[in-house]
């Protein structure tokens, strides 16, 4: 949808997007030549209270939680992986590189591996995630990387595993590509 289409509680959504955190060092566009929101953002139009709602959940996620900008973006990048997202690799490939993950990381994380990280938190969270992508965290998982990371952090990572899951299915239902303007 253009900014010009848009009526009154669409419009508070796209400024809440285009003003809000994510406007603030932009690692990709976040709208299109005419104005229009890219990413799984412009869906979020289609249903103004749900995608507010994801809008701020996301938020929430990226610039509200206790997890630090490495090992979210890892585990972002393991969900992409995951979905086979071509517009969250796209996306967070770029963010990650700005807060310190390396090219060898990123080809990992891509092929949905977790690298060899010498961050004992980041090391943990990569694997939680990596076992909530497959549907569950099973004892060993939960004995072994639990007590690095606390519980607190386990509810942020399914918070995080379940958000940028949706997006992935959304992304893939409405075609999104990391291309496409």
């Amino acid at each position: 949808m253009y900014p010009q289409e848009l009526d009154e509680g669409r419009r508070g959504l796209y400024e809440a997007i285009t003003k809000g955190p994510r406007a603030a060092g932009r690692h990709f566009p976040l709208t299109g030549e005419h104005g229009e929101l890219r990413g799984p953002f412009n869906a979020f139009l289609l249903s103004p209270e749900l995608g507010g709602a994801l809008q701020e959940l996301g938020a929430a996620v990226r610039y509200r939680s206790s997890l630090t900008p490495r090992a979210r973006e890892i585990a972002i990048l393991l969900v992409a992986a995951h979905w086979d997202c071509a517009y969250e690799r796209f996306a967070h490939e770029r963010v990650g590189r700005s807060v310190g993950i390396t090219e060898a990381e990123l080809a990992e994380l891509r092929g949905g591996v977790v690298p060899e990280l010498d961050d004992a938190y980041e090391r943990a969270c990569a694997h939680l995630v990596r076992a909530m992508t497959g549907g569950d965290v099973d004892e060993e998982v939960w004995e072994t990387w639990v007590p690095v990371v606390g519980e607190a952090t386990v509810f942020e990572l399914t918070t995080l595993v379940g958000y940028y899951s949706t997006l992935a299915l959304q992304l893939r239902v409405f075609r999104v590509s990391p291309h496409a303007d």
